[in-house]
């Protein structure tokens, strides 16, 4: 890693419900969502937002956050699900989308398969949401999270140079959640290859070890990095009808930690490094980020 790495380090969301409710980290005093941002941004310099994923953000929505946030704080944005061809509540779609759609689609609980207008549309609303955060210098990586049925293969490499072209001044950020991207040297050499040529960060992962998930490594493929840590509870990872907070309950030691500083600083190339911290169970993610902050703030021992 360059001399100059600046590391931006936070939680995936500052308004999970167990963190909220835990009175571990908000003051009781604290009631409202502008108070809580606030707050959050005193303590960290960066945050992944996961409510982008849900529902399209509202310009309005974004010119509050630049308000409440000091100079250099840096909003991660998770790219809206049907852009990362997840389904999607059609009840939930703005009714700009929802005019697009046909009868039959109309009627359908989800939308799976977004006609090519539809899309267009979808996309530009993401971005031109975002828009008060690009003017104000705090937008930071936009978050492609693709579901595991997103495998490696042609159809799908497209679909990933693509994203290049609709969001040619944004800074993409892509978490692959099916081994074939990477599982294999051979494929995990191509698949790095092919984003480095289209200007794609890939999401490393910290998570547990089986052969259904993405295997734990860190790379960089432009001069930013993002690192997301989802927890090693593997026991837990498979288990049906639990929550998010439930799947992501772990604390990482603060060894495991200087393990993962040590290899964040070995990779070169890079500019800016975000480190997020998606074990967001009660305290757990504000506690680790807090100390890989500490860690990595820290002169590495072997440059003394």
């Amino acid at each position: 890693m360059t001399a100059h790495t600046t590391y931006l380090v936070g939680t995936a969301s500052w308004t999970d419900p167990t963190l909220v409710k835990s009175d571990v980290f908000y003051p009781k005093s604290l009631k409202t969502a502008e108070e809580r941002l606030r707050f959050y941004a005193s303590h960290f310099n960066t945050v992944e937002v996961d409510s982008s994923y849900y529902t399209l953000l509202k310009e309005s929505t974004a010119r509050a956050w630049v308000e409440r946030t000091p100079p250099g704080f840096i909003f991660n944005i998770k790219a809206f699900a049907l852009l990362t061809q997840h389904p999607v509540e059609v009840a939930r779609l703005p009714l700009a989308l929802k005019n697009l759609l046909d009868q039959e689609q109309s009627r359908e609980k989800r939308l799976s398969r977004p006609p090519p207008p539809v899309l267009d549309l979808a996309f530009d609303m993401f971005w031109s949401a975002l828009v008060p955060l690009k003017q104000a210098h705090k937008l930071g990586m936009l978050l492609f999270q693709f579901p595991p049925y997103f495998i490696r293969n042609r159809a799908n490499l497209d679909y990933l140079a693509g994203l290049r072209e609709r969001l040619p001044d944004g800074d993409l950020a892509i978490e692959f959640r099916h081994p074939s991207w990477v599982a294999e040297q051979s494929a995990r050499q191509q698949t790095m290859d092919f984003l480095r040529r289209h200007e794609l960060s890939y999401v490393s992962i910290d998570a547990p070890s089986d052969p259904s998930i993405v295997p734990s490594f860190i790379e960089a493929t432009t001069s930013q990095m993002y690192v997301r840590f989802h927890g090693r509870n593997r026991e837990v990872w498979f288990k049906k009808n639990v929550t998010a907070a439930e799947r992501f309950k772990y604390l990482y030691s603060e060894r495991e930690l200087e393990e993962q500083a040590a290899r964040i600083r070995r990779v070169a190339n890079v500019r800016r490094a975000y480190v997020i911290f998606n074990n967001c169970y009660a305290n757990f993610g504000v506690m680790n980020a807090t100390t890989m902050a500490q860690i990595l703030a820290r002169q590495p021992r072997d440059a003394t």
